[in-house]
């Protein structure tokens, strides 16, 4: 399918974005000045910063082998992408199930141009990118992607990892979530994950810088986080700080202060 014509976007280099901040933090290539000077800021603040978001990441890799290789799910929709780190999701999910099938959801023209480069799914299987705005969830409802990527017929995990801290309350970031699920049919799954404070008060620092250089970040409590999964099936065990979800041995030695994401999976009855 072909993509539609993206007219250029100003990327504005010259200050942070989120997107290139994450990229930095885990060592990636694909940022800026501004970005490694936001980011240079942030970890002084709370060097725990680079392990959490490790771990965020890690978590979202053993969220997709177990949805993959335990509940056979095939269709992944995943909103807030991000600039590719490998392995991406599809990796993950392909290298268990070849024929898997992910449509990736971001708005920035930055990561739009890494997803077409570098986002290529197997041969069996399909990948393709929808440039929308999780903010306006019936644009991604609505979009031809979904349809011509997905049966919608057969279950579909939601993938919302490490974005709705982005998302403030007035918002109506739960609300935008239950859009997202709303056309997918019984049997599929969302997984979340989101900042926190309530591990470590340090973390106030980070959330601060962020909003100091316009880049609005809201962390949530257990309580605010487990209210998006209202009305859905938890998997075990619930909603946790994300190094503590079905853990592989890839976080020993990390204590609960060293991780600001608190995650979690559930199933649409």
């Amino acid at each position: 399918m072909q993509e539609p014509t993206v007219p250029p976007v100003d990327l504005r280099t010259d200050i942070p974005h989120s997107a290139r901040i994450y990229d930095y933090v885990l060592g990636g290539k694909d940022n800026f000045q501004a970005d490694r000077e936001a980011a240079e800021q942030m970890l002084r603040g709370w060097p725990s910063l680079r392990p959490s978001m490790r771990q965020s990441r890690a978590f979202m890799h053993r969220v997709t082998r177990y949805l993959a290789a335990e509940q056979g799910i095939r269709q992944f929709l995943d909103v807030g992408t991000g600039i590719p780190t490998e392995p991406n999701l599809h990796q993950v999910a392909q290298g268990i199930a070849p024929e898997s099938r992910v449509v990736y959801v971001d708005n920035d023209p930055l990561v739009l141009a890494h997803a077409r480069a570098l986002l290529t799914s197997s041969p069996e299987g399909r990948t393709s990118y929808l440039q929308a705005d999780m903010r306006e969830p019936q644009a991604i409802v609505d979009a031809p992607q979904l349809t011509a990527t997905f049966d919608l017929t057969r279950p579909v995990a939601l993938s919302v990892i490490a974005v709705l801290q982005f998302v403030p309350d007035d918002r109506d970031p739960v609300g935008i979530v239950r859009r997202l699920l709303e056309p997918l049919p019984s049997g599929s799954f969302l997984a979340l994950s989101m900042v926190t404070t309530d591990s470590n008060p340090a973390i106030a620092d980070v959330v601060r810088e962020y909003n100091a250089r316009g880049i609005n970040v809201q962390a949530r409590t257990r309580k605010q986080v487990e209210q998006f999964f209202d009305g859905l099936e938890p998997v075990d065990p619930g909603v946790v700080l994300v190094h503590r979800w079905r853990q592989d041995g890839s976080a020993t030695g990390l204590d609960d202060a060293d991780v600001a994401m608190y995650g979690g999976v559930a199933r649409k009855p």
